[in-house]
């Protein structure tokens, strides 16, 4: 549960005027948070632990898509 609770402080963390370093260490976090999440939905299959992993996903792409900037994607 105390997983759980990191990813939903997460996904309502306000990713608006972020310096780089901190966008480096929010994909970062994101990561971590994803493959351990993974490593517990491989054992119980939970739907709902799939869906915190996509929406994990999606801010961490939004993330990474702003260190990288939009040309190179």
């Amino acid at each position: 549960m105390e997983l759980i609770k990191k990813a939903f402080e997460f996904e309502k963390r306000s990713m608006s005027n972020m310096s780089t370093s901190d966008r480096i260490s929010a994909s970062r976090e994101a990561k971590s948070l994803v493959l351990t999440i993974n490593e517990i939905y491989k054992k119980t299959k939970d739907p709902s632990l799939m869906d915190i992993m996509k929406r994990i996903t999606l801010k961490k792409h939004k993330i990474d898509k702003r260190l990288k900037g939009l040309s190179t994607i």
